[in-house]
């Protein structure tokens, strides 16, 4: 029978041997997980489809807010992984056990691309993405502080010294992960589609487990401690602690709100950018990378060079860094407010700009994240180490629970949501419609309902005065044909656009369509059925946007009417050829229709929606976050001029030795000598 070491060995003094297994395990998981998530927001809004092969893409509120419940629940986890490590199982077994929960979680996502056949006989795919986030969120969130923890309980007295440098060469692994994780799978998703996208971080995952499982023989596994981790949890010295870190993890806690939305709002903001950079065309997702690269230059300079700098002239505690970090985010969520309002204005500005933007967010990570994992760890009574971790990453779930709420609450109505519900309630696994079913749904919803052999013709009610919505529903449910009572005035203030743009420049090419106040002009006169002017919005130099505010008069309701309309060019003489289609093209039916090619002339494609968007949106999005930020840090330099931090080492029973904690040297650190 195998025996463990329980212990660390105290008088060692260099790096213990189990150390490059979970660092390798690490890089792998990191990998797995970041690769899955670096393509979920590209996946909701352009990939995803029905059984029956529909698109049913998330909006991007929709989206930014599933994006961040999955990531609020994978920090959530952690608390419940630590407490099965530290009071039942400890970290060893439960990070393999949950490592198995992990890998089912990435095989329900590769799921996801089955031949509609075997996708009608089973889930939807988005019951597959359910399941998936839902197992991987388990897994990876229940593993994660048990891992940081591990990392830590391996050092005794003779070599604590190390930790600092080793908990850099974690993080290290983690963003050495990512990187190529972030680089391969928006690939693999543009080019094989979902089911390489989500298999291969699968995979990786499954070596991870396995790296991890051969190291079992050199690691050091501390023991659970049963109902006594409870009792020196929350009692006594362990709940003084949890008392004393809460207000620290609740300011960190905004930073991660505004971090983790470079996977989210910046994907999204970068599908807007001119991605051409370095000559090369970049995949929106794949803009993330830099990140991971960043880290992996910052960790040595922070380190060695501008932490000692500061610290010559300015002790520079770990709380101190902590600030300066949250002082630093809020000018990286300042700049990308400034690139949405360019946006906003019609301009496509290359993402170099966004670059400069993960710069700053990328410095502001270093001082709060890394600073905040190893001063987490230090600050823990040696029982409670994990739970201690899974609270810091508990700010992550946090800091995305209030983003996830923030896109819930500014998500308009549709007027058409209660019509999608019905067809998909009444719509079977193999896409046949139940016809009665669904047109009693819809008279439950005041609509008027024309049925012929091919199609119907509705007409929905509602509003303070007709608004003349209307559409018709194909024989699968597919819904098109949208009409309203403020058609006849958006095609005129589409014509004037339009002239406006074709008078602007001799050449096609060298036309530009109106900025906001030239079409507001040219709009002048305009009025909808309840009299109110229409608005106008350039939304990127080949897509303008006029909206009115319906029958209730209300800004960004679910009656506001509102025509899109896209302008796509022909190819200038000299032009490349398109490549070959993407799995999307080729697979995904909107496509197509998103994007048709071969045109002679310049061609106007508009389309009418009533309700929907968001009641915060462009750069008002980004200003509300930066402004919360900029709040919070000032806040937060209170709360660091009155912590009293206390270290506690693992091996050391009871808590800290008097001296080294008390002892500093001539520049206020903490002397560990």
């Amino acid at each position: 029978m195998s025996t463990f070491s329980t212990l660390p060995d105290q008088s060692r003094t260099g790096m213990p041997p189990g150390v490059p297994y979970i660092v390798g395990n690490e890089a792998a998981e990191r990998f797995s997980f970041y690769g899955m998530k670096t393509i979920l927001v590209v996946f909701m809004t352009q990939y995803l489809m029905t059984a029956s092969g529909q698109c049913e893409f998330f909006g991007e509120a929709e989206a930014r807010e599933n994006l961040a419940w999955f990531t609020a629940s994978a920090y959530f986890f952690p608390v419940i992984g630590a407490i099965i490590a530290d009071a039942i199982l400890g970290k060893y077994l439960t990070i393999m056990l949950l490592s198995w929960v992990y890998c089912l979680g990435h095989l329900a996502l590769a799921l996801m691309d089955l031949p509609p056949a075997a996708l009608q006989a089973s889930f939807e795919p988005k019951t597959w993405l359910l399941i998936g986030l839902m197992l991987i969120a388990i897994g990876s969130g229940g593993i994660k502080p048990c891992v940081s923890a591990h990392v830590g309980d391996q050092f005794g007295r003779g070599n604590k010294h190390l930790l600092s440098k080793v908990f850099g060469w974690f993080y290290f692994s983690i963003n050495f992960g990512s990187f190529f994780s972030t680089l391969m799978t928006p690939w693999l998703l543009n080019w094989y589609g979902p089911s390489w996208a989500f298999g291969v971080p699968g995979v990786l995952m499954f070596i991870a487990t396995v790296v991890f499982w051969m190291g079992r023989h050199r690691f050091v596994h501390v023991q659970p401690r049963g109902l006594a981790f409870l009792r020196e949890t929350f009692t006594g010295n362990g709940l003084l602690t949890i008392l004393k870190l809460i207000p620290v993890y609740l300011f960190i806690s905004v930073f991660w709100s505004l971090y983790d939305q470079t996977g989210g709002a910046w994907v999204l903001q970068a599908a807007k950018m001119d991605r051409n950079f370095l000559g090369v065309e970049w995949l929106e997702s794949q803009v993330q990378a830099i990140n991971p690269l960043l880290i992996l230059a910052f960790i040595p300079l922070f380190s060695y060079l501008i932490y000692p700098a500061i610290s010559r002239v300015f002790p520079l505690t770990p709380m101190r860094r902590i600030s300066i970090g949250l002082f630093v985010t809020v000018a990286a969520f300042g700049l990308s407010g400034l690139i949405e309002s360019w946006i906003d204005q019609g301009m496509t500005p290359n993402i170099a700009w966004q670059l400069l933007a993960y710069v700053v967010i990328t410095a502001a990570e270093v001082m709060v994240s890394i600073t905040g994992l190893e001063f987490s760890y230090t600050q823990a009574p040696p029982q409670m180490k994990s739970f201690v971790m899974s609270l810091f990453l508990l700010t992550v779930s946090v800091g995305n629970v209030f983003t996830a709420i923030v896109n819930n609450v500014i998500q308009v109505p549709s007027r058409l949501d209660g019509v999608h519900a019905a067809i998909a309630e009444h719509t079977a696994p193999d896409g046949s419609v139940d016809g009665s079913g669904l047109e009693a749904s819809l008279r439950e919803l005041g609509a008027i309902v024309v049925r012929d052999a091919e199609r119907w013709q509705v007409t929905l009610g509602g509003g303070r005065s007709d608004d003349g919505l209307a559409f018709a529903i194909d024989a699968d449910g597919s819904l098109g044909g949208i009409s309203t009572s403020v058609d006849a005035t958006f095609a005129e203030g589409r014509r004037r656009i339009e002239e406006a743009w074709a008078n602007s420049a001799p050449l096609e090419q060298d036309r530009r369509l109106p900025t906001a106040p030239e079409g507001d002009e040219l709009l002048a006169g305009l009025t909808d059925p309840w009299g109110a002017p229409l608005e106008y919005q350039l939304l990127s130099p080949d897509r303008y946007q006029i909206e009115s505010l319906g029958a209730d008069g209300e800004f960004r309701s679910e009656d506001d009417v509102r025509t899109t309309t896209a302008l796509l060019l022909p190819e200038a003489p000299g032009a490349p050829e398109a490549g070959p289609p993407t799995w999307r093209e080729r697979h995904v039916p909107c496509a197509a229709e998103e994007a048709p090619s071969g045109v002679d002339t310049a061609t106007f494609s508009a389309r009418v929606s009533v309700g929907g968007g968001e009641s915060v949106a462009g750069a008002d999005y980004y200003w509300f976050f930066t402004t919360v930020m900029a709040v919070a840090a000032v806040l937060f330099v209170f709360v660091a001029m009155v912590y009293r931090p206390k270290e506690y080492i693992q091996g050391e029973s009871g808590g800290p030795e008097p001296d080294a904690v008390e002892r500093r040297d001539e520049m206020g650190r903490l002397d560990d000598r």
